[in-house]
Formats: structure tokens, sequence, C-alpha cells
């Protein structure tokens, strides 16, 4: 309401004067690569590439790096450092940027990330390794959070589903290529390249996006007087230390099973428990309508599909005498579908039918982990496999893109990295735990004696025993994949 408007303003002054009014600005035109969002497009989706290049080539170069630095026994904590510094970078990052902008969050979150690249590809030790990628995960935490709030400040509502859409993306081309590239250059070039390399490949895209997110983006949003006062739990980066705790111990016991693993196992699924329930937005777990279904949604899906496509090339090297190589190409198709999944969604005429799309996407996830294990009865043909995970990556396409833009719909602007933190750690977190249950599921159905004595880079050989093993793995993450069909019709408020 105008000044002229208010009550008691006509009689105090009976002469109407005009007051001029500033017209509100214009959305522009075009979509996320015109002229007005191309620089920032180009940086922010350049620098998730990069980051999702590092995540898939890194396998590639492990080994090669582990026993060239005599760590073989710290393979894993290799890995684990990463996700459990990344899961407290998250929380950081989300409530940080809601407070003072994203800049410096993603600013110091690419130092961090080349940093710890720099430290990967000099170390001279296997701890030093440990380290650098321990100072990866919380660059990399920091970026990907703050990249959400970017997007929810700086681009229209209508263009958000397909700035998210492109992020979904990124992952696939690496994904394809990433591992390939990253053989080629740690077999000619040494393993420590893969590592330095990267971290000059990130200059481009920071000149591009740091003026555009500094012009766009930054600084703490002007204060609402309208709007309700928030009531953040106290100490959440405290229990995000917590969470990530939690995680390297599940992870220390799952690596060294033994009657001395059962107390960290027990501490840590404890202070898990504890922390998820302050970090995740309130009736998460039971799937209340809005925000927190579109969370855990996001959380089953990834977890179930990511667990399960893990045991798809051993199971199609072991139980149909696939070479490594046929076994991976079985998966390529998944890419295309993914990445077409995700535009699917972020059509701006289908918006409205956005949850309905989503459950259909988990109906087709569902479908694929239970399809796949079809290949243990041998009349089944071997390729059902490659057809049935690219019906599942394209409803995977369409579930995590459409989280993502459902995320920043159902977020208050002063809220999106704190929602698109909780998102974004539940979705790592449901990932190692759903695969750490898959793997405990297949050691006890005897899947550790899948393979024992078989040579698994041979393109043919007798099939080994225990089928049963996977069955043990896919069929309940079918079930899992099931229940989100249902969390996916509650996303809607």
């Amino acid at each position: 309401m105008s000044t002229s408007q208010q009550p008691g303003a006509e009689a105090a002054d009976p002469v109407p004067i005009p007051v001029p009014v500033e017209p509100a600005p214009v959305p522009a035109a075009g979509g996320v690569l015109s002229r007005p969002y191309l620089a920032l497009s180009l940086g922010i989706v350049s620098v998730v590439l990069l980051i999702a290049f590092e995540a898939t080539a890194v396998g590639t170069a492990m080994p090669v790096a582990a026993r060239e630095l005599h760590g073989v026994p710290l393979y894993a904590f290799a890995f684990s450092a990463y996700f459990t510094t990344s899961l407290f970078a998250m929380v950081l990052a989300g409530q940080w940027a809601d407070r003072a902008g994203p800049l410096a969050p993603i600013t110091l979150g690419i130092g961090g990330f080349a940093a710890g690249l720099l430290l990967c590809g000099t170390a001279g030790s296997m701890w030093v390794f440990v380290l650098g990628r321990a100072v990866q995960g919380l660059g990399g935490g920091l970026v990907i959070v703050a990249l959400y709030v970017v997007v929810s400040r700086a681009y229209p509502r209508r263009l958000q589903p397909a700035i998210l859409a492109a992020f979904s993306a990124c992952w696939v081309v690496p994904s394809v290529v990433g591992p390939l590239i990253a053989g080629t250059v740690t077999e000619h070039l040494g393993w420590r390249w893969v590592f330095l390399g990267i971290p000059v490949l990130i200059l481009l895209p920071l000149l591009l996006a740091l003026p555009q997110i500094r012009r766009r983006a930054a600084g703490p949003l002007p204060a609402d007087p309208d709007a309700p006062p928030r009531t953040a739990p106290r100490g959440r980066l405290a229990w995000a230390f917590a969470l990530s705790l939690a995680a390297g111990l599940l992870q220390y016991a799952a690596g060294d099973p033994d009657w001395w693993s059962l107390a960290p196992a027990l501490v840590g699924a404890v202070l898990l428990a504890l922390a998820v329930r302050v970090l995740l937005p309130p009736g998460t777990w039971r799937a209340a309508r809005g925000l927190p279904a579109v969370v855990l949604l996001r959380g089953v899906a990834a977890g179930a599909f990511i667990a399960a496509e893990s045991f798809v090339p051993l199971m199609l090297v072991t139980q149909r005498g696939l070479s490594p190589t046929l076994a991976g190409l079985s998966l390529a198709l998944g890419g295309s579908t993914w990445a077409f999944g995700s535009w699917v969604q972020a059509r701006p005429a289908w918006s409205a039918y956005r949850r309905t799309f989503m459950t259909f996407g988990m109906v087709l996830v569902a479908g694929a982990i239970a399809t796949a294990p079809g290949v243990l009865l041998p009349w089944t043909p071997v390729w059902i496999v490659a057809v049935a995970w690219g019906f599942g990556c394209f409803g995977m396409g369409i579930v995590t893109s459409g989280t993502s833009t459902l995320l920043l719909e159902l977020s208050a602007p002063e809220e999106a990295g704190t929602n698109s933190a909780a998102l974004q750690m539940f979705d790592g977190l449901s990932n190692v735990l759903l695969l750490a249950l898959g793997g405990a599921a297949f050691a006890a159905a005897g899947g550790g004696a899948v393979g024992a004595g078989h040579d698994l880079s041979a393109a043919a050989g007798a099939a080994t025993g225990h089928p049963a093993a996977f069955a043990a793995v896919f069929l309940p993450l079918a079930v899992v994949a099931a229940v989100g069909v249902g969390v996916a019709r509650r996303t809607r408020e």
C-alpha cells in the first residue's frame, strides 16, 4: 500500500499529488544461455563439470597412487575422507550463504578444492594424500551448496529448472569419459597429473562466474519485516561435525569387520541418528508433505539407485562371463537418458506436472532395480540390463533435477542455503548407508565367494555361483525405491 492510499492520507491532503512509481523490473527474455546469463551459466556449470570429472576420474588413479605411496591399507580412507569432510562443509555453506551470500563460500570452496588437488598430486606419503582428499571434501561441500543459493538468487523462477537440469547433466559426460581419460593420463603421464591438471582448468570458470556472482547474488538479503522469525536449531555446526564423525566411524567399522568394530559402529549409529534429527527438515522421516518429502525422496532415489548400480558390473562379470569393459558399457546408455530426463522435467510447459513426472520417474527407478537381477537366470538376454538401466537413469534424471527445482520453490530465499545443504547432505549420506547395507546383505548371502578364483579380466569363463547374493542386494533396494513412489506423491504441500 502506497502512502497516498493509507488511511487518513486523503484527509490530510485533499489535493491528490501524483507520486512517481518506479516500474517493476521486467525479467530478461531468453534462457540460461541468453546474453544476461551467459557468463554466469557457463562459469557455474563449468565448476560443476570439473568437480564431477574429478569425482569420476579419481577412482581410476587411486589404486596406482596407493601402491606407489605404499598406502594400500589406507585406500578406503582416501575415499571416506572426502565424504566425511564434505558433510560438514555442506552445512557450513548453507548457513554461511544464507547469512552473507554465496560469494565467500564459493571462493573459499574453489580455493580449498584446488588446494586439496595440489596436496594429492604432490603427496609423498599416503597420509598426505588422505589429507588432500579431506581438504577437497571441504572445498567441494562448500561449492556445491553455495551454487544452489546462486541459482536461487541470480535466476528468475522460470529459468531455475533449466540451470539445475544442466547441473545434473554435468555428471553424464564425466561418468562416461572420466575414467577413460584418467586411465590414459595415469598410464602415459602418471597418476599425479589426474590431480594436478584440474586446478589449472578451474581458472576460466572462476574468471567467468565470480564477477557475475558478485553482481547478482553477493551479500545478505534485505531483511523482510513481515517475515516470521527464523527458528533454526542451535549448534547446527556442532551437529554437522557429529554427523561427519559418525560417517567416519561407520565407514571404519564397515572396512574392518570384527568384534572391535562394534564399539565405533554403535557410537557412529547413535551420533548419526541424533544429528540427522537436527540437520534435516522436521518431518523428513515420516515424509511430511512439501519440503520434508522432497528431501526424503532425493535420498531414497539416490541411495537405492547408486547402491544397486555399484553391483551391476560385478554381477555381469561373475554371473554371465562378460569382460569388465562390456559390463561397464552396459551402463553407458544411462548417461544420455539421465540427461534427457533432466531436460524433460525442466520444460516450462510441463512444470505443472513436475510431481507427476517424479512419481513416474520413481516407478522407472524401482522397475530398473527389480529387473536387473533377471540376468541371474541363464535364459535371460544380457542386454536386458542395459535397457532397464537406461529407463532407470531416465527416471533418475527426472527425480534428481526435479527435487532440486522443488526445493528452491518451497524454500524462502533466506533459507535456500540451509535447505540445499540438507538435500545434498542426505543424498550423499543415503548413498553410503544403503551401499553399506547392500554390501552387508551381499556378504551374508555368500557374496564373499563370488569371483573367488575367477579371472575378472577375462571376457569369458564359467560363471561363479551364489546368485542369491546379488538377489539379496537388488530386491531390497527395489523395495526401497518403490517406497519412493509413495514419497513422490507427498511432495505437494
